[in-house]
């Protein structure tokens, strides 16, 4: 062990060139990845390997912030032991309060100059990051989704999709939208996008929400397109028929409210 630390010190350092890396670091910009995360014992350890390890562009530092929505199966025993070995933070609710209120305790959490929803199973592919974040990083939009629509599609029942195509008509239709896929996991966002919006989602209510104060507020939704792999019920998949009318119901509820 000694010998291990002595090899370490003898190198000689130029306090200079450290100067100038820690400086170089202070300056890069911060992505906050926000995993909102219940019941799922079998991913989580998987996921937060994949997010830890997606590739991300050279000049960003990536947060990783999970919120942990009073899961009973065993993953808040798990998150324990991950978390000392991981860059990441996590939050815990003793009670399931929902989606919405776990993506919005994230927020409160944030840090980062940019701000990316995970949802906690391996239906979305994290090696899509640089592709989400090149359109901010480059000026070219203040919010982007990624499109299961527009990229490569597997596994969503025939229902889902029905339900999907129909959020993203009533999100044109009374929002002028121009989007594909209002429901996708996949949103990034300038945090000074989010500052100063106030959001009220609990469940699955997310999505529509805050689509609907985006375009009320004049943002344009940019959209790329990204891979997706569908999961049964079976498999966790926790969405149900009556989110899908909340949703369409909070869309129409958002057109003449704030």
């Amino acid at each position: 062990m000694r010998a291990d630390v002595s090899a370490a010190v003898a190198e000689p350092r130029d306090s200079e060139s450290m100067t100038t890396a820690r400086a170089a670091t202070a300056t890069r910009q911060t992505v906050s990845i926000i995993i909102p995360i219940y019941n799922e014992a079998q991913y989580v350890e998987r996921i937060l390997d994949r997010v830890q390890s997606a590739p991300i562009p050279v000049n960003l530092n990536r947060e990783i912030i999970v919120v942990d929505d009073g899961s009973t199966d065993g993953t808040a025993t798990l998150l324990e032991s991950i978390e000392g070995h991981r860059t990441i933070k996590v939050h815990r609710s003793v009670l399931n309060f929902g989606k919405g209120t776990a993506i919005r305790v994230g927020l409160h959490y944030a840090t980062g100059d940019y701000i990316l929803i995970q949802d906690a199973d391996l239906e979305y592919d994290p090696n899509e990051y640089e592709k989400l974040l090149a359109p901010l990083l480059d000026g070219r939009a203040d919010v982007v989704y990624g499109s299961r629509f527009l990229g490569n599609l597997t596994g969503m029942r025939w229902r889902n999709y029905a339900a999907n195509k129909l959020l993203s008509f009533f999100s044109n239709a009374l929002f002028h939208a121009q989007i594909t896929d209002e429901a996708t996991g996949y949103k990034v966002f300038r945090k000074n996008v989010l500052a100063g919006m106030t959001l009220r989602c609990k469940r699955f209510e997310f999505c529509p929400e805050v689509t609907a104060k985006l375009r009320k507020a004049g943002f344009r939704i940019h959209e790329v397109p990204i891979s997706y792999e569908g999961r049964s019920v079976k498999d966790g998949k926790k969405i149900k028929l009556r989110d899908g009318w909340a949703a369409i119901w909070t869309l129409v509820k958002y057109r003449f409210i704030d």
